[in-house]
């Protein structure tokens, strides 16, 4: 049982329910913020209610922004001729960060798991499908996980994307560079040469 005032345990109860804490990180979490100056820990929870309040979906391709349509999707030096299919906004940062690609994003928000009661009417496959009408898009580029939720989301989008005729690709998944082969399971391998290319 534990002896906290009720406003504590009521803090540690909240931080608890955060992905990948657990009751003790609760706990230092509840007690740091109880030591913070007062006028730090009200710059967090200002910093909280901000968020939820003025971040939404953009309009377009459904990323997290407090501007509609989005940074990216209002850049005129992107691409809006392709369109990368990613399960959740912080797939968006992943791909940004290689500096890579130019086009444009779709968010889904999830993958289709029919376990967890989440079907494509969960997701923002309709949404995706809005934008392939438009005319514009030559391609889309399926970046799901490597996990069967997102295997079987990107095979049911393509499936509804081959009849429209877009160019549909999917990211090659295998070995990343630096690792050792004898560390690596049966299905990464086998993706890894399924995926090769000539040199």
């Amino acid at each position: 049982m534990d002896y906290y005032a009720l406003p504590i345990a009521n803090l540690i109860e909240q931080f608890s329910k955060l992905p990948g804490i657990g009751r003790k990180t609760a706990q230092r979490l509840a007690f740091y913020i109880l030591e913070m100056d007062t006028i730090e820990a009200e710059k967090l929870a200002k910093a909280i209610t901000n968020a939820k309040e003025k971040v939404h979906y953009c309009s377009i391709c459904c990323n997290l922004t407090d501007e509609d349509p989005c940074h990216i999707c209002s850049d005129d030096r992107r691409d809006k001729s392709i369109i990368c299919v990613v399960e959740g906004a912080k797939d968006i940062i992943a791909m940004e960060r290689t500096r890579e690609y130019k086009g444009l994003y779709h968010v889904l928000h999830g993958a289709i798991s029919p376990m967890d009661n989440i079907g494509p009417d969960e997701i923002k496959v309709k949404e995706l499908l809005n934008r392939t009408y438009e005319g514009e898009i030559e391609e889309v580029i399926l970046a799901t996980n490597p996990t069967v939720e997102g295997e079987a989301t990107a095979l049911y989008i393509a499936k509804l994307l081959k009849p429209l005729g877009i160019k549909t690709t999917r990211i090659a998944h295998g070995i990343p560079v630096g690792g050792d082969l004898e560390y690596f399971d049966e299905v990464t391998l086998s993706k890894a040469m399924e995926n090769r290319r000539e040199l």
